[in-house]
């Protein structure tokens, strides 16, 4: 899949654009706390503006890749958040950060994941799912890079001109490479066939919002789940040392889930993936919830947790063509995505809620309810998009 040029040139600027936009917040947050005299919460306030700032931004993402533009908003997202992190190299007040990151966040949703798999699907149909794996694969490793990068830059010429290098190689290099494998699709310049007039009909669908929420509620799990694990370790007694290193297993399961997939692809239906998703997300947490401190139960969690997160960035474009069909394809991503990063953002004080009212076996707890919820939401989706399949709907697939 790699031999394919747009495939290629899409997973190298995928992981660049992460490594250099959306992970050099959690690369740099150290940094910023002690040179700007921010505490984490004011400082951590400014990811959950861009997360929110790129679900609402979503849906209009998703009219202009239908519409045919989708090579030139990933290009000129790209660009513009690689201008809006050299201002945050500028930074003096904390409005100036929030500001910048608002608009950073917008640009999320014309060059990230989301859009990125919109493309390939629209582009590639029945196609896309591999081709969305290889390039998950490959960006699975954005972290790997943002981390070392940052800090090296950072030590050699200090954050504030490392960071403005990282975002001027964002706008001058990373927004070019993604318009050429955007290019590369073969995507028409005019709108999608059945798109001259915007039709948002989707929205009055019950398998949308189930589809939707269902999702969403994994988002919920994911990132309370994530966000608080080195607080809930702390609390059970493992050693920082053991710690981090479990969390840094986390990104490599990823991959592992992402690599089953591709092994089981011609075995496995769609809809099997997302099942055992939503099983390995809820027992993952399960398995956390009665791990106490023993790090082999942990590990448990780590190989679950990681694979079924590793799966489910794939899952969501191509099950969201599988249920609804491929007319407005851009706005039903866009709109499911927009829920899928609202819920996401409000994770972690969500989960904070929940530790202080009942402490993390609280909120574990809560969570593998939701993950259930979650699985029932989606199953529900799925029969109803099979109803409609056989009354001759815009097509489903089982």
């Amino acid at each position: 899949m790699l031999r394919d040029n747009a495939i290629l040139l899409l997973a190298i600027g995928q992981t660049l654009v992460w490594a250099g936009a959306f992970y050099l917040f959690p690369a740099s947050l150290v940094r910023w706390e002690a040179a700007l005299g921010w505490s984490k919460a004011e400082l951590t306030l400014g990811i959950t503006i861009a997360v929110l700032a790129s679900a609402v931004a979503a849906p209009f993402a998703g009219r202009l890749i239908d519409r045919g533009h989708g090579a030139a908003q990933m290009a000129g997202a790209t660009a513009l958040a690689g201008l809006c992190v050299i201002g945050v190299s500028q930074v003096a007040h904390l409005w100036q950060f929030y500001l910048l990151w608002l608009g950073i966040g917008a640009c999320f949703a014309g060059c990230l994941y989301e859009p990125c798999f919109a493309m390939i699907t629209r582009a590639r149909g029945t196609k896309a799912k591999s081709a969305i794996i290889w390039v998950t694969l490959v960006a699975g490793f954005a972290g790997t890079v943002s981390f070392p990068t940052v800090h090296l830059l950072a030590e050699a010429f200090g954050w504030r001109m490392g960071t403005a290098l990282i975002g001027a190689f964002v706008a001058l290099i990373v927004a070019p490479l993604l318009w050429a494998g955007a290019k590369a699709l073969g995507e028409t310049a005019g709108p999608a066939e059945g798109m001259a007039q915007p039709d948002y009909g989707f929205l009055r669908q019950p398998v949308y919002w189930l589809l939707g929420l269902g999702f969403a509620l994994s988002a919920i799990v994911h990132g309370a789940s994530l966000h608080h694990f080195l607080p809930l370790l702390a609390e059970r007694g493992v050693t920082d040392a053991t710690a981090v290193v479990l969390a840094a297993c986390i990104g490599p399961m990823q991959i592992v889930g992402r690599l089953g997939m591709v092994a089981t692809q011609h075995r496995l239906s769609t809809h099997a993936f997302a099942l055992i998703a939503f099983v390995c997300m809820g027992g993952s947490v399960l398995a956390l919830l009665v791990a106490g401190g023993s790090v082999a139960i942990i590990a448990l969690f780590i190989l679950l947790f990681g694979s079924a997160y590793g799966t489910v960035s794939i899952l969501r474009p191509v099950i969201a063509r599988d249920f609804m069909g491929e007319a407005d394809f851009g706005a039903k991503s866009g709109g499911l995505a927009a829920m899928y990063q609202a819920a996401s953002a409000l994770s972690a004080f969500l989960g904070a809620l929940l530790w202080s009212l009942g402490g993390y076996a609280m909120m574990l707890a809560c969570l593998v309810v939701l993950a259930g919820c979650g699985a029932v939401l989606y199953i529900a989706a799925h029969r109803l998009s099979l109803r409609q399949a056989a009354r001759g709907s815009d097509g489903v697939k089982p």
